[in-house]
């Protein structure tokens, strides 16, 4: 599975195009961290991103998404759909496929905020119930290469046919990325 899901991000991020601008980041609340790569997520149009995050107590997740990015107004949209490699702490490993969106809207010159959501029903994913995504924040954006964050991120499993809850992230946490 997780062959697919790298070589299918490959594809699509070389179908991409090479205009886009790459970013790279990184996250830490409590319990978790998160390293972030992505391709065209900060201009209009398909967008390419990955993912992995540990939780120090219920396991860790990886993943690419594909989005579509236009403005309305000041305010940036990013429909799209993820799929996820998901490896619980005390359960079977599985995956997700989330569909969602995410939002951005400048405040003033280098402030802004942010906000995304992402779930996978029972339907789109194997050994969990569902698969709930969430975070909100503001952001700063000192130099257009630079973009620092802080905000609260909400990621939950919920455990299929008796199997645990897993809570991955819960909490405030900060984080920057380097465009280029």
């Amino acid at each position: 599975m997780n062959k697919i899901l790298l070589s299918s991000g490959v594809a699509i991020w070389l179908l991409a195009g090479s205009a886009q601008a790459i970013e790279g980041g990184f996250e830490a609340g409590k319990n978790y961290t998160t390293i972030n790569v992505g391709m065209g997520t900060t201009t209009p149009g398909l967008s390419l991103s990955g993912n992995w995050m540990r939780s120090d107590h219920d396991g860790s997740l990886s993943g690419v998404g594909v989005g579509y990015n236009f403005q309305v107004g000041s305010v940036f949209l990013s429909p799209g759909v993820k799929a996820m490699y998901i490896s619980p702490e005390d359960s079977k490993d599985g995956y997700a496929v989330a569909l969602g969106a995410s939002a951005q809207m400048p405040l003033a010159n280098m402030l802004g905020v942010y906000g995304e959501y992402y779930y996978a029903p029972d339907a789109l994913s194997s050994r969990i119930d569902n698969y709930q995504e969430a975070s909100a924040g503001l952001s700063f954006t000192p130099i257009s290469m630079v973009n620092l964050r802080v905000g609260y991120r909400y990621l939950a499993l919920d455990g299929k046919d008796g199997r645990k809850d897993n809570l991955l992230a819960d909490g405030p946490y900060i984080g920057g990325s380097l465009r280029f």
